[in-house]
């Protein structure tokens, strides 16, 4: 059989955990794969280490709403076609902080970017023969829930609270994003549970380590938690929409999958992004 044609793959919060784990692995595959990351020294590590010209890294603040233009317009001016986009970017802020925008920092980072990337990448996408979208939160999950009175958390901010609520936002998301009549994307939503991946990104050095023993302990190997992603992007679902909780199928008529809800948030967050 010949060998698969080389895809081009943008991943968001690529230089750590699972992110990084996916581009390695898509890179021993022979595809293009664009990094995009925070930490300028992160990323040229990555480069130094992976040694390939295939790899690209894009330093972005992607809680800006600019920064993710200015990625995708970067994509966009050097890809017509994107294969899979992976979404990985995340950091949790133990105090409620505003973003250059004007917004709380988890929705804006943990949420809106991907909203974002997968909107502004469209047209790549679908001028792709499989296109993908993969979106790592905590589907199947159903603690937490979009303040609809408060989406910001201008009041009663918790970090947890924040996390919550972005991953509930980014189930409606995918629901949202899959229930669009025009677009050739497939969308997984993905939960691979708990992985020794992201304790180096959080801010108490008190929390790491003691995230860092129960991954030890307890936490599923990164290279077992990519290893669905990595399939998909060669064999995306038939599905619009499909959502894995640690392996198992989550049922569409989970109610943090509530189509009316996904409406709900997408016309709040094209209300956001119009706003002056």
């Amino acid at each position: 059989m010949p060998a698969p044609s080389p895809k081009t793959v943008i991943i968001s919060g690529g230089t750590d955990g699972m992110g990084r784990a996916t581009a390695l692995a898509r890179l021993s595959r022979g595809d293009h794969v664009t990094v995009v990351g925070s930490s300028r020294t992160k990323g040229e590590r990555l480069l130094a280490e992976a040694g390939n010209p295939r790899l690209r890294f894009l330093q972005a603040d992607l809680s800006s709403i600019a920064d993710v233009e200015r990625v995708v317009a970067r994509v966009q001016e050097r890809h017509d076609t994107v294969d899979a986009l992976a979404l990985f970017a995340n950091r949790v802020s133990p105090k409620r902080r505003e973003t250059v925008d004007g917004l709380e920092y988890t929705f804006a980072l943990y949420y809106l970017s991907r909203y974002l990337l997968g909107h502004l990448l469209r047209p790549q996408l679908d001028a792709a023969p499989a296109p993908l979208i993969v979106n790592i939160a905590g589907v199947g999950n159903a603690a937490g829930s979009i303040a609809w009175d408060d989406p910001q958390l201008t009041h009663r901010y918790g970090a947890i609270r924040a996390q919550l609520q972005a991953g509930r936002a980014n189930d409606l998301l995918g629901v949202s994003f899959a229930n669009q009549p025009a677009g050739k994307a497939r969308y997984v939503l993905y939960h691979p549970g708990f992985t020794r991946s992201g304790a180096d990104g959080h801010p108490s050095p008190v929390t790491r380590a003691a995230i860092k023993l129960l991954a030890r302990l307890f936490a599923r190997p990164v290279e077992d938690a990519v290893r669905p992603i990595i399939d998909w992007i060669d064999t995306p679902p038939t599905d619009p929409l499909t959502a894995i909780d640690r392996g198992r199928p989550v049922e569409k008529s989970l109610k943090t999958l509530d189509p009316g809800a996904a409406e709900r948030l997408a016309a709040y967050t094209e209300g956001v992004l119009s706003s002056p």
